[in-house]
């Protein structure tokens, strides 16, 4: 119990920032937290903290310890909880990470939904293209996109999101309509700067996976801007379908090429397993699984019920096709 509670203070201390400011979280002198640190310290036979007159940094011994403290202490706090009865009420603080266009689009209305049900959670939305790593950066769940590799995550499918190929009818007007993937050479395409191959795009010709090459004319960093572009008719963009819904719906934008789509990519909850799965996120999970499920299916169904050029009545093998 000594052990832990030195743990806890330390977790306060690199919280805060500085020993005065868990001081006063913790409601104890600073020389006990001081001598708490020391100690814990002397036990392990390791520096943890660098200490200065305003603040104090991890080492990278410290760093490492932290982490295994947090764990450690956060499956304690759950067992006591669970044993005082105080398990059945949803509290706390609850993170979850997902994409920034998906995020904004689709979790952050469940979200304010999940908000209204449940007023003793507060919420933390991490909303990054990068792949935001569960463990080290004490987030609950993520929203993940693809195939996952094997791991110790647990993963909950929610739908798929298919990645659709789009232009503005004034564009298509001006340059005309591609009825095959390889027909995209001519025309001024949108890519991003962040694909290993952009001026590669991918598409499923028979059973078999085709690259057709493309012209870029524009290169961003983001859906929102590649979308944003297409609507302008600077060119023909690939993205996923929930960057473009809405514009597709309204007239703004006119898929294309729809019959040689690739597979669309699985959407998954992802969450680490092996633990007593806290309540907060057990009812975040049933919360938001159903109704993020719906909406991916609600918006497949009313863009596929739009206008696409490109369908399956215009779908040719690629592999016979010149140039390949």
């Amino acid at each position: 119990m000594d052990r832990l509670t030195s743990m806890s203070i330390l977790r306060t201390v690199v919280d805060t920032g500085s020993l005065s400011a868990a001081a006063r979280r913790l409601g104890m002198p600073v020389t006990t937290v001081s001598r708490r640190i020391s100690e814990l310290e002397a036990q392990l036979k390791a520096r943890l903290l660098n200490r200065s007159s305003r603040r104090v940094t991890l080492t990278d011994a410290g760093a490492a310890y932290v982490q295994a403290c947090r764990r450690i202490l956060e499956d304690v706090e759950e067992a006591e909880r669970a044993v005082s009865g105080e398990y059945s009420a949803p509290s706390g603080e609850l993170t979850v990470t997902a994409t920034q266009a998906f995020g904004r689009l689709h979790v952050v209305p469940i979200v304010a939904e999940f908000l209204k049900a449940y007023p003793q959670i507060a919420f933390r939305l991490v909303l990054s293209y990068r792949v935001v790593d569960l463990l080290d950066e004490q987030v609950d769940l993520g929203i993940r996109f693809g195939e996952l590799p094997d791991s110790s995550l647990i993963a909950i499918s929610v739908g798929s999101v298919r990645r659709v190929v789009c232009a503005s009818p004034a564009y298509l007007e001006s340059r005309g309509s591609p009825q095959t993937p390889q027909e995209l050479a001519g025309h001024d395409c949108i890519t991003f700067s962040w694909m290993r191959r952009p001026e590669l795009w991918h598409f499923l010709c028979g059973d078999s996976a085709s690259s057709v090459p493309v012209h870029s004319r524009l290169i961003v960093d983001g859906g929102e801007a590649a979308a944003d572009a297409a609507v302008q008719g600077v060119g023909i963009a690939r993205l996923p379908l929930y960057h473009v819904a809405e514009a597709v719906r309204a007239g703004a934008l006119v898929l294309l090429l729809a019959a040689f789509e690739p597979p669309p990519l699985p959407v998954s909850l992802v969450y680490h397993g092996g633990r007593l799965l806290p309540v907060k996120l057990r009812a975040f999970l049933d919360f938001a699984a159903p109704r993020l499920k719906a909406r991916l299916a609600a918006e497949t169904a009313a863009v596929t019920r739009g206008k696409t050029i490109g369908g399956t009545a215009n779908r040719l093998d690629l592999a016979n096709q010149p140039g390949r």
